[in-house]
């Protein structure tokens, strides 16, 4: 046990250790509350004594939600050893996070964009404050859980920090070589005389490497053999990488480097954030000082990405899910655009739908008006032009699964168990998204198919509204031509002289077209009853549920695994107890992927073929709606030019046939006439006249159904 004054630990609670202190957790001796002491070693102590103290008060002026926080200066007994009392944080580092198996292919997207937004808070209250830390890594950035369940991480080990100015330079060589700038690295690792001095930036190398290790679990330059047993060529890979990459791995010994542009594919980042980290690292990994990017740059574009809301879209053409960061002051034309470079759909040809029902979008309104969305509810893209579903794109998880050798290696059946836990869960991740598609097909299909269920309805209603008018006016053609055959010949020429008269035929055409969108009709009724089976099956899957059995009975082994590492030697049961906990752990990992391989996989290729073949038949039915509807709009401008036109023409006839032959004064336009005198004749226009007018008033009256109706016809995508 040791102690200050006001605060006691044992030895046995050592969390870290380094070249110059180890970090204890501890206790305060009056409140109990747990803490972290660093206790510096003799190597530290030798430090002149103004210097140690130029550094607690440059700490002690550090105050940041993402900066461990510095309590205390105090000293143990009569050694007088300094002990910094910082916060403690009871989660570990971020390092610790990323060995966990479940993290072996980098941090979820959300997580991974609590890691960016801490890390740049952090850097950005230390550069505020003229510090340069010199030493980040993953190990040197510490994780709690905030009380509404999320991560918090703060930068800590302040050991090398120095203050420094953005024009200033220093000499001395700090940092792990791992994550040290290049030039530092040449020096330091490699102790290679020479004078350089560097300047800020050397943070900015090493948040780098930091994020790519947090993005894809791994290091981004990688030699043959590893950086520690290669150190040349460790130097060479970040020395010599050509512009805009972002990792190096050489594969074999005095091997070419594969130089890397893009983030790996088994990855858990979208392709969206991808492509905005994927801006970011080129400018940050650059060896020469000159050319990387300033701390007001790299602030100034990840807090672009921080700024934006995810926005989750599923193309129901493409079969995909994606999800699109926007700022959320930009507008909705803005969303749109990037919505067309993932799914091919133009702006001006998408449509969606939300909850079910028709989304209306306005371009003009800002994207933070648009519905809150998630994984499990996004919206559903709909284009009006055919397109091949395409595959979510992933790496096969059979590629990742080593074999156990079969001696028993306590140390190396560790690191082969990791490997194979952290296979599996790659594999039920690459599960559920691939499920999570499946999922969106059937009901994305479901919710295209009742809107356009809806469309046809108010084709139906307009052809409701068009109909008895043109049957109406039909009959009133027919019966003055018939009057006008029957007055003289002047009568005839004067009806004649209007404008073209309507085409009886053309009635025939529309119902004809009308009764093959009934057709149509019937054929989404048919797809629908597929649709609804596929939603069935899909509920009663149980692949999803298998896989994460499997997996806890994998953890509880791997467990085992991690104990056994600690022990120098196994006795006899032991070691037959770890070699039957070798095989069950491959036989349960063979049954995750046989689980993958020929369950989720084979079906959701075969459900993307059989969407392929419905969306299809959809498209012809959307395209054969617009023709119907089209049909529709041009009949109803017609009649109302036509109405316009026989107006005109019975106006002129009804004023010359009063001039010519005037109604006697015991005479009215309702009276019936046994004989068709010209007296009869001129009522008898009349009163189609006035039949006409009500015709009129009765199309104004349907004019405002009809044109909502066009107006809701009119959507991209129907």
């Amino acid at each position: 046990m040791q102690s200050t004054p006001n605060y006691l630990w044992e030895l046995e609670n050592l969390l870290g250790q380094g070249a110059t202190a180890s970090v204890y957790k501890a206790r305060n001796k009056k409140t109990g509350e747990e803490v972290a002491v660093k206790v510096f070693n003799n190597l530290s102590c030798e430090r002149p004594h103004e210097v140690q103290m130029r550094k607690f008060e440059m700490l002690r002026k550090l105050n940041h939600v993402n900066i461990v926080k510095l309590f205390a200066v105090e000293e143990i007994g009569s050694t007088k050893q300094k002990v910094l009392v910082m916060e403690y944080c009871s989660s570990g580092s971020l390092l610790s996070v990323l060995e966990e198996p479940e993290n072996a292919f980098g941090l979820s997207e959300s997580e991974f964009l609590i890691v960016m937004q801490c890390v740049v808070a952090g850097m950005n209250h230390l550069r505020q404050n003229g510090v340069v830390h010199r030493d980040i890594k993953p190990g040197n950035i510490m994780r709690l859980i905030g009380e509404d369940g999320h991560s918090i991480y703060k930068l800590t080990d302040f050991g090398a920090a120095r203050e420094l100015d953005d024009d200033e330079k220093f000499q001395s060589i700090y940092g792990t070589e791992e994550y040290l700038h290049p030039d530092m690295y040449e020096r330091a690792v490699l102790r290679k005389p020479q004078q350089k001095s560097y300047g800020v930036t050397v943070d900015l190398w090493s948040i780098g490497v930091t994020f790519y290790h947090a993005a894809t679990g791994n290091l981004p330059f990688i030699p043959f053999g590893g950086p520690r047993k290669n150190k040349v060529t460790m130097h060479k890979i970040t020395t010599e990488k050509p512009p805009g990459t972002i990792a190096g791995v050489q594969r074999k010994e005095n091997g070419a480097i594969e130089w890397i542009y893009e983030l790996p594919v088994n990855c858990q980042l979208s392709v969206a954030l991808k492509t905005h980290v994927e801006s970011i690292l080129p400018n940050i990994l650059e060896a020469d000082q000159e050319k990387c990017w300033g701390f007001d740059k790299f602030f100034s574009e990840t807090n672009k990405i921080l700024e934006r809301m995810a926005i989750h879209v599923f193309s129901l053409p493409q079969a995909n899910m994606h999800k699109i960061y926007v700022h959320p002051c930009d507008t909705v034309a803005k969303f749109m655009e990037i919505v067309s470079i993932y799914t091919l759909v133009p702006p001006e040809r998408q449509r969606y739908l939300y909850e079910g029902h028709h989304f209306p979008i306005n371009p003009a309104m800002e994207v933070c008006s648009l519905s809150t969305t998630t994984e499990q509810n996004p919206f559903i893209l709909i284009g009006s032009e055919i397109q091949e579903p395409k595959s979510v794109i992933y790496k096969d998880p059979a590629t990742d699964y080593p074999r156990f050798l079969p001696s028993v290696n306590v140390v190396g059946d560790y690191t082969i168990a990791k490997n194979v836990l952290a296979a599996v869960y790659q594999t039920i991740r690459v599960s559920k998204s691939l499920l999570r598609c499946q999922e969106f097909i059937p009901r994305g299909t479901y919710w295209l198919i009742q809107s356009m269920k809806t469309e046809y309805r108010r084709i139906a209603d307009k052809k409701g509204a068009l109909v008895p008018i043109l049957n109406c006016m039909a009959n009133i053609e027919n019966r003055t031509q018939r009057l006008c055959k029957k007055g003289n010949s002047e009568a005839t020429e004067m009806y004649d002289q209007g404008e073209s008269h309507w085409k009886l035929h053309s009635m025939g055409n529309i119902l004809s077209r009308f009764s093959q969108c009934l057709d149509k009709e019937n054929m989404l009724g048919r797809i629908l009853l597929d649709v609804l089976k596929e939603q069935d099956q899909f509920r009663m899957g149980t692949s999803i549920n298998r896989m994460e059995n499997c997996l806890q009975k994998m953890q509880l082994i791997f467990r085992q695994f991690k104990k056994r590492r600690q022990q120098p030697r196994l006795g006899y049961n032991e070691e037959q107890i770890h070699k039957l906990d070798k095989v069950n752990l491959g036989n349960l990992a063979k049954k995750v992927l046989s689980i993958f391989q020929d369950e989720v996989a084979l079906m959701y290729q075969t459900a993307l073929s059989e969407h392929a073949a419905k969306m299809r038949a959809i498209n012809e039915i959307q395209n054969h709606l617009g023709l119907i509807n089209g049909y529709l709009i041009e009949c109803f401008r017609e009649l109302r030019s036509y109405e316009e036109s026989v107006n005109k023409a019975m106006d002129r006839l009804s004023e010359r046939m009063l001039q010519v032959y005037p109604v006697h004064s015991n005479h009215s336009p309702q009276a019936s006439y046994p004989n068709d005198t010209q007296d009869d004749l001129t009522l008898r226009i009349l009163q189609l006249r006035d039949e006409m007018k009500a015709v009129t008033y009765e199309l104004e009256q349907n004019n405002s159904i009809i044109d909502r109706l066009s107006v809701s016809s009119s959507s991209p995508g129907l």
